[in-house]
C-alpha cells in the first residue's frame, strides 16, 4: 500500500511538472508581439523599451510576473482589479486572458535597452541597502530576493535591473503608502514602509546601474 501511493504522488507530481512545462510551450511569443504591436506600444515600445521613464521597461522581464500584473490590472466577477491604474485597466482589458501568457513570453524574449545610474552618492546608498538591507530598520536585503544583480528570480520575484528609476522610486512610495497592495502576504508593503524618501530614491539610483 506504501508503495502503491508512493508511485501515485510521483505519477502526479509528473503529471503536475509534465502540465507545467506545457503551459510553457504553449506561449506563443510570435502572437504576443502582435498585441504588443497594437495595444501596448505606445506606452512600452513594441519591444516593451518604453521611451518614458514613468512606463516601466518590460523587455527581458520574468514572463510569469509579467502575466500576473496583467491578470492583477484586470476586474474579475465585477470587483475591482487588484492592482488599481485607470490606464492599465483600459489596457489590461484589450488583452484577452488567453493571450496574457503570449504577451508576456514576447516582451520576456526581448533584449533590454537598461537606463542609467548617475547620482554617485545616490549609488553608493543605494549599493548599501540594495547588498546589505538595514538590520536596525528591519529592511532584509534586496538581492535577497531579486538577485544580487537584479535578475530576478523566476515566478517569484521581478527583474529590477535597469530599470528606470522614476518608474522604481515610484513602485516603492505607492506600495509604502498601500496604493499598490497586489505583493503576496503584503512583502514590499512592509518593506517599503520602513524606507524614506531618501533611502528610496537611492535604491531606485542603483537599480537604474544594475546589470
Amino acid at each position: 500500500m506504501i508503495r502503491t501511493a508512493a508511485l501515485a504522488i510521483l505519477f502526479a507530481t509528473s503529471l503536475i511538472a509534465n502540465a507545467s512545462e506545457q503551459a510553457k510551450v504553449k506561449a506563443d511569443p510570435a502572437k504576443g508581439k502582435v498585441i504588443a504591436e497594437t495595444v501596448c506600444v505606445a506606452c512600452h515600445g513594441a519591444d516593451g523599451n518604453s521611451a518614458v521613464s514613468a512606463n516601466p521597461i518590460l523587455a527581458g522581464q520574468v514572463p510569469e510576473y509579467l502575466a500576473k500584473q496583467l491578470h492583477n490590472f484586470k476586474s474579475v466577477d465585477g470587483k475591482p482589479a487588484v492592482r488599481n491604474n485607470a490606464i492599465m485597466a483600459g489596457m489590461a482589458a484589450a488583452v484577452p486572458d488567453e493571450e496574457i501568457a503570449n504577451v508576456a513570453a514576447w516582451f520576456a524574449s526581448q533584449k533590454i535597452k537598461p537606463a542609467a545610474a548617475k547620482d554617485e552618492k545616490l549609488i553608493a546608498l543605494g549599493q548599501k541597502i540594495w547588498r546589505q538591507g538595514d538590520f536596525k530598520k528591519g529592511v532584509p536585503a534586496c538581492a535577497g530576493c531579486h538577485g544580487p544583480s537584479g535578475a530576478g528570480l523566476p515566478a517569484q520575484y521581478p527583474r529590477l535591473a535597469g530599470q528606470y528609476q522614476e518608474y522604481t522610486e515610484a513602485q516603492l512610495k505607492a506600495f509604502r503608502s498601500e496604493e499598490r497592495a497586489n505583493d503576496p502576504e503584503k512583502m514590499m508593503r512592509t518593506i517599503a514602509a520602513k524606507l524614506s524618501d531618501p533611502e528610496i530614491k537611492a535604491v531606485a539610483e542603483y537599480i537604474a546601474g544594475l546589470r
